[in-house]
């Protein structure tokens, strides 16, 4: 939101009114009029012949509005593997500029003079790209769409100047333009994942294909390929090394691995590609016309197809596979290891192999946390006896808490009472014990902070602390200086790793006053004699002066 120019996010509750538009507003306002009215349109020439998911997903692959798919059917396609569908990017991208450059050079090829005198594979390139630049437009420009029409471009651009397309170049260039454009995107997800599996898609095009299909001519292989053995050995091959390239950066954002990801698209990606999407452009073209129903009602058959795969795939044993949170040097490593394999042309290659293994045995070993503290101070999870977190909470921050679960490659809900288990309550606070038997306090007023100190081997409060409390304290002055926090044991103390480490300087996140008096680690102190002329309430009072 800060590289976006948004200071302010929020949500309007009850009936929407419709006022009119400002008679004055500049290009850009009208510009966004006129896009949004496209896509209210095309939603609602949908919703005249699909309903439910069906027209939910339909609007998304052709607007980028997915705010309509239903939970359950929206989570069945991130377990399943398929969830990229939903989110325009690379691959729709590729499918639009595919279907209309084919579509295109293949009208002009029936005319005898344009094939024979004129370059109409570069005219078939110059619509593609129209084509792709109201799709980037229609779907609402965001950065992976953005970065996709970008690659995209560069492929066709490289036909209309008789360049080969699809080179490792094509891929760099592509990504130069990007981070020119957009460089916060490079910690993104999106940027992360799309240019791995396109690295990788590559690498098969250049390395892979020569060697898979090298004797063409050898009887078997041109049955084989008559058939479409080819085409499913290319499509298998292409969704496995997708999935296996973008892996470390679904692990490491979101926690999760599809098993059965390669199953998934080789089931739903075919009908996909051949009906989905090729519907979907015919009844934007039959829209205006009023011959658009016939397309939806094609689009909805396939959509059918894709969400029985989903909810089929999502259903199998293992299919959600969690791994808990590991650090950023097990992804750098496992980045190194993907560079190395794509890049390289020498059997040094597989040396990027060992790297990857050595990146994944690594991520697995990194140690979880033991105290997780949010930045409020208002939530603490502590991980008990039993290997589990229990949580103490003075608000209901259902996100956070369900953040925290994935990464700790918890499966249990969010809304359970059960990750209560072990906490002691009352109105001034919260107790629970570490694996030790250590206590840790969530002090919610400043009469439980006394008892805490003597009590507690660790105290969070939202208030400001009491200068002679003996036990470790993480109190409004340190939140408000480093963020949240998460503690791992190390001998009777604690190692910190905080949101806003030590040093941190940015425009969206100054560095604050009083930032270097906390290091990286909690240690115990000796208790220091209480001032008895003070009661808590003047010492917080005193402070917060």
């Amino acid at each position: 939101m800060f590289f976006q120019g948004i200071g302010a996010s929020g949500f309007a509750m009850g009936a929407i009114t419709v006022a009119p538009p400002p008679e004055t507003g500049g290009i850009r306002l009208r510009y966004a009029a006129i896009m949004q009215g496209l896509r209210d349109a095309i939603d609602a020439r949908i919703r005249a012949t699909l309903d439910g998911d069906n027209r939910a997903i339909a609007t998304a692959l052709l607007t980028g509005r997915r705010d309509a798919i239903t939970t359950p059917v929206n989570d069945a396609m991130f377990i399943s593997g398929l969830g990229h569908v939903l989110s325009i990017s690379g691959y729709h991208m590729a499918v639009v500029a595919g279907v209309v450059f084919f579509a295109v050079r293949a009208l002009l090829a029936l005319v005898p003079g344009l094939a024979v005198g004129f370059p109409i594979k570069k005219w078939s390139a110059g619509a593609a790209l129209v084509a792709a630049a109201f799709y980037l437009l229609l779907s609402g420009a965001e950065v992976a769409t953005q970065r996709s029409f970008f690659m995209t471009a560069v492929v066709l651009i490289a036909v209309m100047v008789d360049r080969r397309a699809i080179t490792f170049r094509t891929l760099a260039v592509a990504a130069l333009i990007v981070l020119a454009v957009a460089p916060e995107s490079l910690v993104h997800p999106s940027f992360q994942m799309s240019f791995a599996a396109t690295l990788g898609l590559v690498a098969l095009v250049q390395i892979g294909m020569p060697n898979l299909f090298a004797s063409p001519d050898h009887s078997a292989t041109a049955r084989i390929a008559m058939w479409g053995g080819r085409e499913i050995a290319m499509l298998f091959f292409a969704s496995l090394i997708a999935g296996l390239a973008t892996t470390p950066y679904a692990a490491f954002h979101f926690h999760r691995v599809t098993p059965y990801g390669v199953l998934a698209n080789l089931g739903a990606m075919p009908v996909v590609s051949a009906l989905v999407m090729p519907a979907g452009l015919l009844g934007l073209l039959a829209a205006p016309f009023g011959l658009d129903s016939p397309f939806w009602w094609l689009m909805g058959i396939g959509i059918d197809w894709m969400i029985a795969v989903t909810r089929w795939v999502a259903a199998l044993p293992g299919a959600v596979g969690s791994l808990p949170a590991f650090g950023i040097a097990p992804l750098i490593a496992a980045s190194l290891g993907i560079i190395v394999m794509g890049l390289l042309r020498t059997p040094l290659r597989w040396s990027g192999a060992l790297v990857l293994l050595v990146a994944i045995v690594w991520g697995l070993s990194v140690r979880q946390p033991d105290i997780l503290i949010a930045g409020d101070g208002q939530s603490v999870a502590v991980r008990g006896r039993d290997g589990h977190l229990h949580l103490i909470r003075a608000s209901k921050d259902g996100f956070l808490l369900k953040e925290w679960l994935a990464a700790d490659a918890d499966r249990r809900d969010a809304g359970s009472s059960a990750l209560a288990d072990g906490v002691s309550c009352d109105e001034a606070g919260c107790v629970t014990p570490l694996a030790d038997g250590r206590l840790v306090a969530l002090a919610l007023r400043v009469d439980a902070l006394a008892d805490d100190c003597n009590r507690a081997a660790l105290v969070v409060t939202a208030r400001p602390a009491p200068p002679d409390c003996a036990a470790m304290v993480v109190d409004r002055q340190r939140l408000a200086a480093q963020g949240a926090l998460a503690l791992t044991r190390r001998g009777d103390g604690f190692a910190v790793q905080a949101v806003k480490a030590g040093g941190t300087d940015r425009p969206w996140s100054p560095a604050t006053a009083g930032e270097a008096d906390f290091g990286a680690s909690l240690a115990p102190q000796a208790a220091v004699p209480r001032n008895r002329d003070a009661t808590p309430s003047e010492v917080d009072l005193h402070a917060e002066d």
